[in-house]
């Protein structure tokens, strides 16, 4: 069953500059294993803007936005071995899922040269209900 469905877009410029000017904004809103992934790319920016704007999707597809104290750090994005997307959660956004039986989380990401995008779908196949925050 679909718990939540998020979106949301982005100008990579905008991520760009912002990670250029603000000292620890990096490690801030990304894990060392983003960073890595991202750096080790030809256009580095781009892929910061798709794992942002995932994260901006993830707390979407929540449904509790900034609310609760989650961190975008807590947010992972990962890929397999055939470079498939996806999501490992922590912190409070872990119990977050685990309180509410979340168990599926999808994401897409596309990115072009000015935009990067992701939606994310959150799946629950649990018996408990969504809880009321």
């Amino acid at each position: 069953m679909i718990f939540g469905i998020g979106t949301d877009i982005i100008e990579v410029q905008r991520v760009g500059e912002k990670l250029e000017r603000t000292r620890g904004l990096k490690a801030r809103l990304f894990t060392a294993g983003e960073i890595t992934y991202c750096e080790a790319r030809h256009r580095p920016a781009q892929h910061f803007a798709a794992r942002f704007a995932a994260k901006e999707a993830f707390l979407k597809a929540m449904g509790t936005g900034w609310s609760g104290g989650h961190q975008f750090s807590e947010i992972e994005i990962v890929h397999d071995a055939l470079g498939k997307p996806g999501i490992v959660v922590h912190g409070k956004v872990e119990a977050f899922c685990g309180d509410r039986a979340i168990t599926g989380m999808q994401v897409s990401l596309s990115h072009i040269k000015d935009l990067a995008q992701a939606v994310v779908v959150l799946e629950t196949h649990g018996s408990k209900p969504p809880r009321e925050e």
